[in-house]
């Protein structure tokens, strides 16, 4: 069976059950525990202090929601810690992948239908708005949206009604929106993939998670803390951890595919590794090539004829605070971020230093 996923979260004393949609959907329901979901976001970088105070914030409220992140960056988690922190907890979060689901069925899926409005429409059914009652719409990679759709989910947001596919009837709902994408929303607006208009009703909150590479900090508690899950899972209580060397391949290695990619990299390593160190030889080839061509500053000898220390460290800090500016274009807040230093320190160091002059 090819079908796409849904999911719905509901209150901890609801059972365990599945079901197919006529359309081929599968939805799942699961018991979701109260702060599970925050629970299995690890780091300790200021960008996750940040993101979970934004939460803290807009939690109590109804306000729409959008978070952006690369793929693997934990959107979901995020979006059930919002659900979970939010006076909606006792009632369902409800999950839809925009770009999971053909066209011709997202209406019907979102809106439900009544009998005979389509072809093999043989009995009515809820929709996802209908089953989120109460509680949170989740609707991932937004940015799948069919043009078609978008119009209809703005009437959603705007007066918190909707008709089913075939009824001419208006349904009012109670509901919150949390909408997540991969993509830069601002420029499918430029090229028009995307709505203008539905893009500033989503944008009302706006939560955007780091990719790992700008966290790299958390790499190593990450990985310590998928060794031990994997290996729980694994039945492999023979692994005390990683190599020095593994360690500084992994905290190296740019993660483009992020917490996830991390996550299952170290589930390999744990399938594979004789123990009971987990080495470089138990890591992808991708992951060590960095450290072979691109040794650490640290691990470099020290010249025959001495160095300027420095000199050696000004130049050093200098590259990595230019580095925190090019990647969040200028960004002097979220270079600050990258840096773990206060805005006020950074541009101070800016100014005393020239970069930038």
């Amino acid at each position: 069976m090819s079908a796409a996923l849904a999911e719905v979260l509901v209150p901890a004393d609801t059972q365990f059950a599945a079901h197919e949609t006529p359309s081929g959907v599968l939805v799942a329901f699961r018991r979701a525990a109260l702060s599970a979901s925050r629970d299995k976001i690890v780091g300790h970088h200021p960008t996750l202090a940040a993101a979970f105070e934004m939460i803290d914030r807009v939690a109590q409220s109804s306000c729409t929601v959008l978070v952006s992140g690369e793929s693997g960056t934990g959107k979901e988690l995020f979006v059930a810690a919002l659900h979970e922190a939010s006076p909606r907890t006792e009632a369902p979060l409800v999950v839809i992948n925009c770009g999971a689901i053909p066209e011709a069925l997202i209406e019907s899926e979102l809106f439900g239908h009544v009998k005979g409005a389509f072809t093999g429409a043989h009995a009515p059914r809820r929709g996802r708005v209908a089953e989120a009652e109460g509680g949170t719409l989740f609707l991932d990679e937004i940015g799948e949206l069919p043009l078609s759709m978008q119009v209809k989910l703005l009437r959603l947001l705007q007066q918190r009604e909707y008709s089913p596919v075939g009824d001419s009837r208006t349904v009012k709902c109670n509901i919150r929106v949390v909408a997540a994408t991969h993509r830069d929303l601002e420029q499918e607006v430029a090229k028009g993939r995307f709505r203008e208009d539905l893009y500033y009703r989503l944008n009302v909150i706006h939560l955007e998670l780091p990719a790992l590479r700008d966290r790299s900090s958390d790499v190593g508690v990450l990985a310590e803390h998928f060794l031990r899950i994997c290996s729980d899972r694994a039945g492999r209580d023979d692994l005390q951890g990683f190599t020095p060397a593994a360690f500084d391949a992994m905290v190296a290695y740019a993660w483009p595919g992020n917490v996830r990619e991390l996550e299952n990299t170290v589930e390999r390593a744990v399938l594979l590794s004789a123990g009971p160190l987990i080495g470089l030889d138990d890591l992808p080839a991708r992951i060590c090539r960095k450290l072979a061509v691109s040794p650490s500053p640290a691990s470099r000898a020290l010249p025959d004829g001495g160095l300027d220390l420095r000199a050696s460290v000004e130049r050093f800090e200098n590259n990595l605070i230019r580095q925190a500016l090019e990647r969040t274009s200028g960004n002097k807040n979220r270079a600050a971020l990258l840096l773990s230093l206060n805005r006020t320190t950074l541009v101070e160091m800016i100014k005393r230093k020239g970069i930038g002059a």
